[in-house]
């Protein structure tokens, strides 16, 4: 039996680059908001702390890539030390995507500028119909994310031109006042808040499987360039975010000396001090503080006239911290051509802006996808999260990554909320995949790179530590998954060892013995036919007419297989395909039962139409038998219709024979006919 696993490596760094940049650049949609947030004029400082530590992690992960060329990451570099460890670590990168689509989702409507009461139902309608395209398995959505980050990187372009002069007037703005009003420990405390401007590094370790050789020179090329915009345009923008006139509860921008952190708990406090006693006491302890219209009625006129200025505070502090970049290019637009262009460029760069954090909850979700699939594969989890549907998607993998995110912004859409849930999954997974690698005496590192890797990887822990400590609500949800992983994990080790297709025993109908037990027998003289198609009476059909030819009958079976980050060894087998199993199995007992020679072929692939006209070609077959496509309309044209692409690009000479797959063919001794062929 012929077994083909086909993984191209096809994937340049002008590629990978803008990819990269669409996971790793949308963090700087919401963190220039949360830094001036919680810093002020402070927040250059922190945001150029945060730019040297987005460059040493840069430099660990070129070197990371070049000692992972098949696929590295957090999974791959821990589980060489430690199984147990390469749960933790994937688990902690699992949080992080999780609220990566979770906080994406929601400032996505944010930046689309919608009203307040409509953005969690269209978060939740984005996150299930990003769902169902993957479902069908549409490489339509990676086009998508290439066209999309590009179009990003041309608005950038332009309001870094734009926000020039506000630029300037933030650099008049940089402040030193917050570390000497301030502990040193608040101060960092606030700098592991905005660690998330990490997130999104992983990613380019995921790609390296697909990225073509040399891996560790497109792996420079793709992580340099996108760092050094990255760090660049932060400082840039976060400058800019700070030199602005537009006013939060009265206040421009550019004339705030307290953070509106404090200044908002400060708002609070007063409402507190107004409220009647047996109130306030409801609200103790950091009690989100709502009223309804009927209660206010019942509160004193002061408390009521306080707690109307915190809802304002509260509401234009927001304007910022939800689309930051939108209220920069709004701003430095009309400042430059006036308010009807501002407007119109505001618009502009919040729908690109908000596409391009639906990209990033596509990825998201993707990546969550391959994590459950690897996790799945290595007996981690349960192993049904490896099952693939007929567009090659891990559908229970994919079905829980939708789901989970959705249940997250179900209960919480506050975004800097959903950030301290987000920041320890974060720096948690770095953290891990660094000290990993520089632990790992088998990796080839020189001294001083292993070095630099201890030196940063530690400072890394601090991080994520300091997190841990002080973000309890972060720890808590990242410690239940990893509890949730580890327990399943133990159960499932008791429950015995899995059956993980080695020592499968013979199906019934004898497919897999029928398989292992085929000669390969190839005449280079007799004709060659090529069946694509499912089903026994496509079986029949093929069989028939290679028996009527006296022709050698291939028959290839395409398990597709749509996982972002899909290592050596994780690859779908025909030992574990069912369908493959039965598909190749009856054209096999056909073939033998009628002296037909007969070839099976089983490949894993991201196309199927490539393979098919790669095997056919390949063999010298000179006539190709495929079903016609049973999908929806609308599932082949997002996808594309395989027998289309085929019929496009199948090489003169080689005859092209459509069936349907419900039309009946019976084999008949030669002379008495050639069936039905529909």
């Amino acid at each position: 039996m012929l077994v083909t696993e086909s993984r191209p490596r096809d994937l340049r760094w002008i590629h990978a680059g803008p990819l990269l940049y669409g996971d790793w650049g949308t963090s700087r949609l919401y963190v220039l908001g949360l830094a001036f947030l919680y810093t002020a004029h402070a927040s250059i400082i922190y945001l150029a702390a945060i730019g040297l530590l987005m460059l040493a992690v840069s430099w660990a992960y070129t070197h990371i890539c070049r000692c992972f060329p098949d696929g590295g990451g957090v999974y791959t570099a821990a589980r060489q030390l430690s199984p147990t460890l390469s749960v933790i670590g994937s688990t902690l990168l699992l949080s992080g995507y999780i609220m990566t689509a979770a906080i994406s989702s929601i400032e996505a409507f944010h930046y689309f500028h919608v009203p307040h009461q409509l953005v969690l139902p269209l978060a939740l309608v984005s996150i299930v119909l990003i769902g169902g395209v993957n479902w069908l398995g549409a490489k339509s959505a990676g086009k998508f994310a290439l066209i999309i980050a590009l179009v990003a990187l041309g608005v950038s372009a332009v309001m870094a031109l734009l926000a020039i002069p506000a630029f300037m007037a933030g650099v008049q703005t940089i402040s030193f006042d917050y570390f000497r009003e301030n502990p040193p420990s608040d101060a960092w405390v606030n700098f592991t808040r905005i660690c998330l401007a990490l997130a999104g590094v992983e990613a380019v370790a995921n790609m390296t499987g697909m990225m073509k050789k040399p891996v560790a020179r497109e792996a420079k090329r793709t992580i340099w360039p996108v760092s050094i915009e990255v760090v660049a345009l932060n400082l840039l923008f976060g400058l800019a975010l700070a030199g602005l006139s537009f006013a939060a509860d009265g206040t421009s921008l550019r004339d705030k000396h307290t953070p509106d952190e404090q200044g908002i708990a400060q708002s609070r406090q007063v409402v507190m001090e107004l409220l009647p006693a047996e109130i306030a006491s409801e609200f103790a302890g950091g009690a989100s503080l709502v009223f309804t219209d009927d209660q206010l009625t019942t509160l004193p006129a002061k408390a009521a006239q306080a707690y109307h200025h915190h809802e304002e505070y509260v509401h234009s502090v927001e304007k910022y911290t939800n689309a930051s970049m939108r209220i920069i290019a709004k701003e430095t637009a009309t400042d430059r051509f006036g308010s009807a262009f501002g407007a119109v460029f505001g618009n502009i760069a919040g729908i690109t802006f908000g596409l391009l954090l639906l990209s990033a909850t596509n990825t998201a979700i993707m990546a969550m996808v391959s994590v459950f699939f690897a996790m799945g594969q290595d007996k981690e989890l349960p192993r049904a999260l490896t099952k693939l549907n007929y567009s090659g998607v891990p559908w229970v993998g994919l079905i829980v990554s939708v789901i989970i995110p959705m249940l997250v912004i179900a209960v919480e859409q506050d975004v800097t909320v959903l950030a301290s849930l987000y920041v320890l999954g974060v720096t948690g997974a770095i953290t891990v995949t660094v000290l990993s690698s520089a632990y790992n005496k088998q990796l080839e590192l020189s001294k001083p790179v292993r070095i630099g890797m201890w030196i940063l990887g530690l400072f890394l822990f601090s991080i994520t530590l300091t997190i841990g400590i002080t973000q309890p609500i972060s720890t808590m949800f990242s410690g239940a998954l990893i509890a949730l992983a580890l327990g399943t994990r133990t159960i499932r080790s008791h429950a015995g060892p899995l059956d993980t297709g080695e020592t499968l025993d013979t199906p019934s109908t004898g497919w897999m013995a029928i398989l292992k037990d085929q000669k390969i027998e190839i005449d280079p003289a007799k004709p060659k036919i090529m069946l694509a198609a499912r089903g026994r009476y496509q079986s029949e059909f093929a069989v028939d007419t290679a028996k009527r030819r006296d022709a050698t009958l291939f028959a290839v079976f395409v398990r597709p297989i749509r996982v972002m980050d899909l290592r050596p060894g994780q690859a779908p087998r025909i030992e574990t395909d069912k369908a493959a199993q039965e598909a190749l199995g009856t054209t096999a007992i056909l073939a033998k039962e009628h002296g037909v020679s007969f070839v099976p072929i089983y490949v894993t692939s991201q196309s199927i139409a490539d393979e098919i006209l790669d095997y056919t070609v390949t063999y010298g077959c000179d006539t190709l038998i495929v079903g016609k496509s049973r999908r929806s309309v609308f599932s082949r044209k997002l996808e594309g219709d395989v027998v289309s692409m085929i019929s496009e690009s199948l090489p003169e000479g080689i005859t092209l024979i459509k069936r349907a797959a419900d039309a009946p063919h019976t084999i008949m001794p030669v002379g008495m006919g050639t069936g039905n062929n529909k």
